[in-house]
């Protein structure tokens, strides 16, 4: 943006009323209070710092699997097809090895 240092300055007082007169325009103004996504059916947009605290998580805890180890290093549960070596009988998976 090109700056015209021949045009007068502003003072403090005229940047605080320009201020207030740009903040009262955007109020005022539809498209900015649009949010442009694409949702699925069923869901939910959610805006950055949104108060959850009286959301609900409701899953199944499945325990660990005959085939499935876990991780040392990751802690992670993983199908024994992911692991990678024992070292010190101690099993590790493909991606942390």
């Amino acid at each position: 943006m090109a700056t015209d240092y021949d045009s007068p300055r502003k003072t403090d007082d005229d940047l605080g009323e320009d201020s207030l007169q740009e903040l009262q325009a955007r109020r005022t103004d539809k498209s900015a209070g649009i949010i442009d996504e694409d949702l699925d059916a069923g869901e939910v947009a959610e805006l950055p710092g949104a108060d959850l605290s009286n959301e609900e998580l409701s899953f199944k805890v499945v325990p660990k699997q005959a085939d499935e180890f876990t991780c040392t290093r990751c802690f992670l549960v993983h199908h024994r097809s992911q692991l990678a070596k024992e070292k010190n009988g101690e099993p590790i998976c493909t991606e942390c090895a």
